[in-house]
This record gives structure tokens, sequence and C-alpha cells, in this order.
């Protein structure tokens, strides 16, 4: 393989996109025994709600990136299959909030822990020297994307 070691842009740009691969393919197989329960937008949903804590609907659209109509489509089937709770505001009983439910909770942990430890056996090949400079530079390239910092729920998780 042909790794480029300038820091042009056209570099880094290569640089990211071949780590968004690897980690693409990571995420895939972590989420390979769970394909049946969610679909990946479901599974970002539960994401958002685990970062985030509980959310109103338009919050959460906005998060996952999809319309009012799609997060209400989505959140259905997710509290259909008990994934998500809505629990109504005690003083506007018009307003619902969306929480992830024990069973989501579980999911989502399940799918992190798997995660983790694929990115861990990765990492294991990164000399240990390396490892500083990889942490500052995917800390920024977070804080560019916009994500939310990591929180105890993650253990180190974030797509």
């Amino acid at each position: 393989m042909n790794v480029r070691t300038d820091h042009s842009s056209d570099a880094v740009i290569d640089a990211v996109l071949s780590a968004s691969r690897v980690l693409v393919a990571v995420a895939a197989r972590s989420l390979a025994d769970i394909a049946d329960e969610v679909t990946l937008s479901q599974y970002r949903t539960l994401v958002v709600l685990a970062a985030r804590g509980p959310q109103n609907l338009a919050g959460l659209a906005e998060a996952v990136g999809v319309t009012s109509a799609t997060a209400t489509r989505m959140c259905d089937r997710l509290a259909k299959k008990q994934l998500i709770v809505r629990r109504t505001e005690r003083n506007d009983r018009r307003q619902v909030r969306l929480a992830l439910s024990a069973k989501g909770a579980a999911l989502v942990s399940t799918v992190t822990r798997r995660r983790r430890d694929e990115i861990e056996r990765i990492l294991r090949a990164v000399v240990p020297s390396d490892r500083a400079v990889l942490v500052e530079a995917l800390n920024q390239f977070a804080i560019a994307a916009g994500e939310v910092p990591e929180q105890d729920w993650s253990t180190g998780w974030d797509l």
C-alpha cells in the first residue's frame, strides 16, 4: 500500500477516507448480529439517545438528520420493539420525551463493546508512541464534525 506522508489537503483527505473505510467495516461487523432487529438508522437513533439523553421528537430528528415524519415512524418501530420509551412531560402533556429503554441501552452497550474490542485489536498494531498523536488527531476531527464529547455510556463508541 502506498501511504502518503505529506500533510497536503489531499493526503489528509486520503488518510481520513482510508480510516473511515476501516471504521465502517468495524461498524458493520459489530452490527451484524442485530441486523434483523434494527436498521442502521434506527441504531443511530439509539446511539443519539444514549449520548444525549432523552429528546423531544424534533431534537432527535435533527440530531439523526431525518425529517420529523421519518423520526416518528422510526420511533414507532423502536417503541414497538421496546428499545425506546415515550414519556409525557408533567407540566405539558403535549410534550413527549423519547428515551432509551433498558433493552435499548443493553443493545447499544453490546454493540459498543463489540466495536471497542475490535478497535482495540487493531490499535495493538499501532506503535505506542504514535497513539498520542492519533488520539489528538481523532479528537480534533470529532470536534470539527460537531460530535458530542464522549460520555460514560459509550466507552469509546462514536459513529
